[in-house]
């Protein structure tokens, strides 16, 4: 199964996180699919690729709870249905 999920990096105390597709069995940080984005939980900076993440959920790729959320704030869910 396809996940949407953070993979982390950055230096200690100053995390960040990028939004990927990756295969539910690999590791956090292990290689992914395909990159979909850029989350900063400090300054609250998204950048999301959306024609990618929506081809990804019509492909049926599960995202985590946290991904979920950020995607329900930037509306992505809206452009799914339509």
């Amino acid at each position: 199964m396809i996940k949407l999920r953070l993979k982390r990096f950055g230096k200690k105390r100053e995390v960040s996180y990028r939004i990927v597709a990756t295969n539910s069995t690999s590791r956090r940080d292990g290689a992914p699919l395909e990159e979909l984005g850029f989350y900063n939980p400090r300054t609250n900076e998204t950048r999301l690729d959306v024609p990618a993440i929506v081809r990804r959920l019509q492909q049926g790729a599960q995202p985590t709870e946290t991904v979920r959320s950020i995607l329900t704030k930037a509306q992505i869910f809206e452009q799914l249905k339509a």
